[in-house]
């Protein structure tokens, strides 16, 4: 479920500066370097291998971007032990009652968005287990908002509004690691015994250090240089995609490799729903038409019914003893 801050936006981050040196003032001369300057994080150096980018040709570019871009999945490979910690961690708390709250900002907001949103139509969860806060609430979802990341104080609010409980896990998701939303999310989540996640490309990072479990694919610095939105947001998105499948694998929401619980929502999804069933059965699909019309399309009484002839009243009651478990439901 997405879930979002109600900070209302102030003006669009992100303008476009007037003339060269706009902003650029003696205090940059003299300000005091600290552990999260650009200098420490690899999100924000300049990549060697795209210097007088402007100059190269459209083919160049993308070339450029495809050999960059083979590094992400080696950057997670290097994380896939602490990837499947935390989602271990997930489904036992999930088991307890919990909940998957996702936490970011800026572009790595609007992925971790995207993931919450798909869970319901893919796994059938309910609405409230996968949800997702971003900086600057419901118009930060498809534009800037000028400051959001900056106010630690939303974080906690958010949280609060939401009704952070222990039994919960708080994924926050930060390319640089040092967001103040944040990081001041996972602050607070820790005090609420909360189990809590951090997904960073850069090590030693605030985030790095708050968080319980903490997943850092570096992939290196991007083309554009603190475009966190290319090879970092790829990255958020293979660990987002491995998290949730995953948890919802392990907890019983798909048989097999089948979306068994996917929503019906148009006629593309209830075709699916059928050649999900005939896969998974290998009836007919005039048997597989009738089991669910006999269901009200229930797509697990319907595959029940149909690998053992039970009447859909006799399905419900063997899925109701195995308390959801439809391979027990099935005697598999």
């Amino acid at each position: 479920m997405l879930t979002l801050s109600s900070q209302p936006s102030v003006c669009c981050a992100g303008s476009p500066a007037i003339g060269p040196v706009r902003g650029y003032n003696l205090e940059m001369l003299t300000r005091r370097k600290n552990p999260n300057s650009s200098e420490h994080r690899q999100t924000e150096q300049r990549n060697p291998a795209s210097r007088n980018l402007d100059r190269m040709s459209a083919l160049e570019i993308v070339r450029l971007m495809n050999r960059e871009d083979r590094k992400v999945a080696a950057a997670v490979t290097r994380e896939l032990a602490n990837i499947s910690h935390a989602v271990d961690a997930i489904v036992r708390r999930i088991h307890k009652g919990g909940r998957l709250i996702y936490v970011g900002a800026g572009s790595s907001g609007r992925i971790a968005v995207m993931d919450a949103a798909e869970c319901p139509p893919t796994f059938g969860t309910p609405p409230q287990l996968v949800r997702a806060l971003i900086a600057g609430g419901k118009k930060a979802v498809t534009g800037p908002v000028e400051g959001a990341e900056d106010r630690p104080q939303d974080a906690i609010r958010d949280l609060k509004k939401i009704g952070l409980r222990s039994t919960d896990t708080v994924v926050g998701i930060a390319a640089s690691g040092t967001t103040p939303y944040v990081v001041a999310a996972i602050t607070h989540a820790n005090k609420r015994k909360a189990m809590t996640i951090g997904i960073a490309s850069n090590r030693n990072s605030s985030l790095h250090r708050a968080a319980k479990i903490a997943i850092t694919p570096q992939v290196g610095p991007e083309i554009l240089t603190g475009s966190t939105r290319l090879k970092a947001g790829t990255a958020q998105k293979m660990v987002l995609n491995m998290l949730s499948t995953a948890t919802m694998v392990r907890l019983g929401y798909i048989y097999d490799n089948l979306m068994i619980d996917l929503g019906l929502a148009n006629v593309k999804l209830r075709e699916r729903a059928k050649e999900i069933l005939k896969d998974a059965s290998a009836q007919d699909v005039s048997a597989v038409e009738d089991a669910l019309r006999q269901s009200k399309h229930d797509l697990r009484v319907a595959l029940v019914m149909l690998k053992t002839g039970y009447s859909a009243k006799h399905a419900q009651r063997r899925l109701v003893g195995s308390r959801g478990d439809l391979r027990k439901a099935l005697g598999e």
